[in-house]
């Protein structure tokens, strides 16, 4: 079952610097049918203005992933961690018992990037943040696994989730494949770019839901940058 949630069907608000489209249910946005799929939660697709941000506020009991797809982002956190993460690059919060930080768009353009927040397996446990380069290069034709709590999957970001996100770049009419359990969650997003995911179109930042399936066939309609959590 793939069932596709248009771009323009999304939540969203625009709060002048933030320009935000919600997957699912977040802030003042609220859709019961629409509460998370599997342990994700919270799909934002953000666009910061320049020099400004999101001031200091506290987290816990999540993982959370950051895909930047344009720009930068800075961060600094209460345990004293300071970085820049910049397009083509990932970093990942987990939250544990507690953390506070800030994020901010500190470059002289926009920042555009998806959050993607992941229910933990367990609560509680100290927070931590780091993030790592995934060049897009390194992603042509195939999955790379961005972030992972699942065994094997070296030289991911480590969360604490049965969970997996993962990043491609496909050439117009090259047809990759990711192996799914159908008794997952999978939850598809193109950043850039129109395909097809076994037979359903899902145009630029349109979610393809997908469970009950074993295989994700995606053939793409034009160059397309895609982002995929399999979760539980």
């Amino acid at each position: 079952m793939i069932e596709r949630r248009s771009f323009d069907g999304l939540g969203g608000a625009d709060h002048g610097w933030l320009k935000a489209r919600h997957h699912f249910s977040f802030s003042n946005y609220y859709d019961p049918k629409r509460m998370g799929w599997g342990a994700l939660r919270v799909w934002n697709d953000d666009e910061i203005a320049p020099n400004t941000g999101f001031p200091p506020h506290p987290h816990e009991d999540m993982e959370i992933i950051t895909y930047i797809r344009e720009g930068a982002i800075t961060h600094k956190d209460s345990l004293g961690n300071t970085g820049r993460t910049e397009a083509g690059a990932v970093q990942v919060m987990s939250a544990g018992s507690g953390v506070r930080h800030a994020e901010y768009n500190l470059e002289p353009g926009r920042t555009r990037l998806f959050q993607i927040w992941i229910e933990p397996q367990t609560h509680g446990g100290d927070p931590s943040w780091g993030a790592k380069p995934f060049p897009k290069g390194d992603r042509s034709g195939r999955f790379v696994t961005l972030a992972s709590g699942r065994p094997g999957d070296e030289g991911a970001l480590a969360i604490r989730a049965d969970a997996r996100v993962l990043g491609a770049t496909v050439k117009a009419g090259e047809t990759i494949t990711y192996d799914l359990d159908p008794t997952r969650h999978a939850y598809l997003v193109p950043s850039t770019g129109s395909i097809e995911v076994n037979g359903v179109h899902i145009g630029p930042r349109d979610g393809a839901a997908a469970t009950e399936e074993s295989e994700l066939r995606i053939t793409a309609l034009e160059d397309a940058e895609l982002v995929l959590v399999d979760s539980l």
